[in-house]
């Protein structure tokens, strides 16, 4: 034995810490992401408040666009908010989980060294 420590699993309020913290931020991702889609769709295609707010919602939940854009701009504008979309989603799934799994990783971890 090398004199270390055994490793412990974190306590379970530290554990709700993490996953707290990381939830917050995903919430504060998707919504400035929502946001951003508002505005966007309401200043370039001039679609009403409600609208925006559906047709960004909905490209942000992977659902698809509901609105037929028409201008060029539109255009642009949605091509490139909903690739954007496609990758929030995936950045805040991963946010989600990842207390999750890193204290899964971690038991796993404990179990090796208890082994050794």
């Amino acid at each position: 034995m090398t004199g270390r420590i055994p490793a412990r699993l974190p306590p379970r309020h530290v554990f709700l810490s993490r996953v707290r913290r990381a939830g917050t931020y995903a919430f504060v991702l998707v919504m400035i992401t929502l946001a951003i889609g508002m505005l966007g769709y309401h200043v370039i295609e001039h679609i009403s408040w409600l609208d925006a707010f559906h047709q960004s919602a909905l490209l942000l939940s992977g659902m698809g666009p509901v609105v037929e854009i028409t201008s060029v701009g539109g255009k642009l504008f949605d091509g490139v908010y909903a690739l954007f979309c496609g990758i929030v989603l995936l950045a805040a799934t991963g946010l989600l989980f990842a207390p999750v799994l890193h204290r899964i990783l971690h038991r796993f971890h404990i179990e090796d060294t208890a082994e050794r």
